[in-house]
């Protein structure tokens, strides 16, 4: 695992319960600006590991749309998993107004 991977899943894991996140945020907080794409590939090498110290739910695109979903055990389970943490919707996307957190972008 490269070591870019682990601060992915170090600020993923600090991503209180109730507050989501974005590749781009994550991306920038570890130095690597246009790095998003990145961020989405560490989150997938996780994805199917039933890895549940890393809350891959709680990262979504910059419109607030859960596009990592088809990565889970159905593509319902990420928004369960965000409504139960009481994250809100508008539409089919995260109301990002109230539920985001951004991440401290490293030294």
């Amino acid at each position: 695992m490269s070591d870019r991977y682990e601060l992915i899943y170090n600020i993923v894991r600090a991503i209180p319960s109730g507050r989501v996140t974005t590749y781009g945020h994550i991306a920038a907080a570890i130095g690597v600006r246009s790095g998003a794409r990145l961020v989405g590939w560490a989150l997938n090498a996780v994805a199917h590991q039933d890895r549940i110290d890393i809350p891959c739910h709680r990262v979504v695109n910059r419109l607030g749309e859960l596009s990592g979903k088809m990565h889970f055990e159905t593509p319902f389970v990420m928004r369960e998993r965000l409504e139960a943490e009481g994250v809100g919707f508008l539409g089919d996307a995260v109301d990002l107004d109230q539920h985001i957190w951004v991440p401290e972008i490293a030294p």
